[in-house]
């Protein structure tokens, strides 16, 4: 899902060039199997694991996720469609002696930042998608969405003609992370604390096999499974975030900063990823505890 946002210092030509890129997407299937590997019974330590993870980040591959695998012991790599062998082979030659610990693995598409996704929400020149009403301590009424969507953007609406106010963006953290948030202004906006019909009443992070539920304006309600927790993210042009919820879950551009939750406890918010809502996808999403943390604010 290339439509990457970029930070506003970039300018708005890169981001209309980026959003136009979106369209070409291709479509997402199974992860193809690893290759096996002669270390396969190899048990790697700890901190073997964390060099053949920095490894990944020091060669600075666009289109690469990756996070550690407790149960076989690896740091799995997922490459979409844009890296080339000769890419793999970098990050192998930068793992060093820790090589044998990445287990790569293909996915169809290019990993992008979408945009939009549960409610559309829409900014100046740009649209995303509201993940979760919120409330600080003294009952003033906001709403998360990601940050790459906060990043640059000040009054936000609830329709593209900019006739309904919402708010303002009062708080933005991309990349490295991908949340924002934004408080309400206009004080005859309902704001309900469920997701569609499904009400929200607390906050967790799931577990790896957790069946998860995405909404996003684009393509509705879409489920898949964790399969990942504390992975990292190359967007490219610099844009890498980490910390993320990976899952197969599908999403298309227009579903960024959509949430993810699970029952009535909310998980995420949309970041990016790869695919559609035909053929499947990866997609990866910034846990959403952290941004309550952050802000100091609660779901209810």
């Amino acid at each position: 899902m290339r439509n990457k946002r970029t930070t506003p210092h970039a300018g708005m030509a890169r981001r209309t060039r980026l959003t136009a890129v979106a369209t070409g997407f291709l479509a997402a299937a199974a992860f193809a199997a690893p290759t096996a590997n002669a270390s396969d019974a190899h048990t790697f330590s700890a901190t073997q694991l964390a060099k053949a993870s920095d490894s990944v980040l020091k060669a600075d591959i666009p289109g690469t996720a990756w996070a550690v695998d407790g149960k076989t012991n690896r740091v799995v790599v997922t490459v979409d469609s844009t890296v080339s062998q000769a890419e793999i082979a970098k990050i192998r030659k930068q793992a060093g002696a820790t090589a044998d610990a990445l287990v790569v693995k293909r996915t169809p598409g290019r990993f992008n930042k979408l945009i939009s996704g549960g409610d559309a929400i829409y900014a100046s020149s740009w649209r995303c998608s509201l993940g979760f009403n919120v409330q600080d301590s003294s009952g003033n009424y906001y709403f998360l969405t990601a940050g790459h969507c906060t990043d640059g953007a000040g009054t936000w609406w609830s329709n593209s003609s900019h006739s309904t106010t919402l708010g303002t963006t009062a708080g933005s953290s991309f990349p490295g992370n991908d949340y924002g948030i934004v408080r309400y202004t206009n004080s005859s906006v309902t704001k309900s604390g469920s997701v569609g019909s499904q009400d929200i009443t607390s906050a967790a992070t799931p577990s790896v096999g957790t069946t998860v539920y995405r909404r996003g304006s684009t393509t509705g309600t879409h489920s898949g499974r964790v399969t990942a927790l504390n992975a990292t993210v190359n967007y490219g042009g610099g844009d890498i975030v980490s910390g993320l919820i990976q899952t197969t879950v599908c999403a298309e551009p227009g579903d960024s900063g959509g949430p993810l939750y699970g029952g009535s406890t909310a998980y995420g918010l949309t970041s990016g990823g790869s695919g559609d809502c035909s053929s499947g996808g990866t997609t990866f999403f910034q846990p959403v505890t952290e941004a309550l943390s952050a802000y100091g604010v609660h779901v209810y």
